[in-house]
């Protein structure tokens, strides 16, 4: 007969311990969470929407050009029709505030488990697990330590959406050219130095897909955000499932999607812009190493009595 594990009271009781022995910490998260997710909603429902349409749409054609700023300004226009513009920045906010966080602990996180094996050994099955875990499951801790809200929306997906940027920052960093590193410490270059500037660049581009995974993920939790009474177009799709009312359900999805593939191309867009810019800078610094190619007059002047003239 295989004895009883009492994993769930074990758990159970460490929360209730840390409940008891730093509540403070968790008023800090809640308050500070609280304070960012607010300030940023301010910031985008303040103007009017067609302040912010221009805005989207500027920044759309500047990085990707005009196919993705004629689609920002349809889809945008589409929303302020749907009349879900408040829920819909509202749900923009807390998905920049979850992955701005999310990359902020998922990407050192990653440097760090590329250049320490022992590290990575350590976190590889941590995010197993992170990516395993149903997405339910992340709302019984965010509930027990910040109650209903907006801040355990957002607590729970910053945990949800950090696995891919731990992973794709790692791979990019060791997907690095071995010789290339090589000869970076055969110059004298410090690991700080080579991680800055050899590093780190060649792996932007895997960086930058880890962080559009990141935001992602935190948009796929928009819906299970709403379940705890976080605001937005998540609070707008629970609301018509449980009052099956069809017209608000689709309209929300719509605005869901919408909002998800902005945000995915424009994300995209950045991390080809960063890898042009640097290739470009790589040719032009190359071109400068090398120098002005001397003329063939100067050529002919230096040349010996007699010598043949330069073609």
């Amino acid at each position: 007969m295989i004895p009883h594990l009492p994993i769930g009271e074990t758990v159970s009781d460490f929360i209730d311990w840390l409940l008891d022995t730093v509540p403070w910490l968790f008023d800090a998260i809640s308050n500070v969470m609280q304070v960012l997710v607010d300030g940023l909603t301010d910031l985008l429902v303040s103007p009017a929407p067609i302040v912010w349409i221009v805005v989207f749409t500027v920044v759309a054609l500047v990085l990707r050009g005009p196919w993705l700023a004629l689609y920002t300004l349809v889809a945008f226009l589409l929303v302020v029709s749907l009349e879900l513009w408040v829920e819909t920045m509202q749900t923009l906010a807390l998905v920049l505030v979850a992955a701005v966080i999310a990359a902020a602990i998922g990407v050192p996180v990653g440097i760090l488990a590329a250049r320490r094996r022992a590290v990575s050994v350590v976190v590889r099955p941590v995010l197993d697990f992170m990516q395993t875990t149903p997405v339910f499951v992340y709302l019984i801790p965010a509930v027990f330590f910040f109650g209903v809200g907006v801040v355990p929306g957002v607590v729970a997906t910053i945990l949800f959406a950090i696995p891919p940027g731990v992973r794709l920052t790692e791979l990019g960093i060791r997907q690095v050219d071995r010789e290339v590193v090589e000869a970076a410490q055969a110059f004298g270059a410090r690991p700080g130095q080579i991680l800055r500037e050899v590093q780190l660049p060649l792996a932007l581009p895997s960086i930058m897909a880890g962080v559009n995974q990141v935001i992602m993920l935190a948009l796929s939790m928009v819906v299970t955000a709403g379940l705890l009474g976080a605001a937005g177009l998540g609070a707008v799709v629970v609301r018509a499932v449980t009052q099956l009312d069809i017209a608000s359900g689709v309209e929300g999805g719509l605005a869901v999607v919408l909002l998800a593939i902005f945000l995915d191309r424009l994300t995209g867009a950045f991390g080809q812009q960063t890898a042009v810019s640097r290739l470009l800078r790589a040719r032009g610094r190359r071109a400068s190493s090398a120098g002005p190619a001397e003329p063939a007059s100067r050529q002919d002047e230096n040349a010996p009595a007699g010598a043949p003239a330069s073609a």
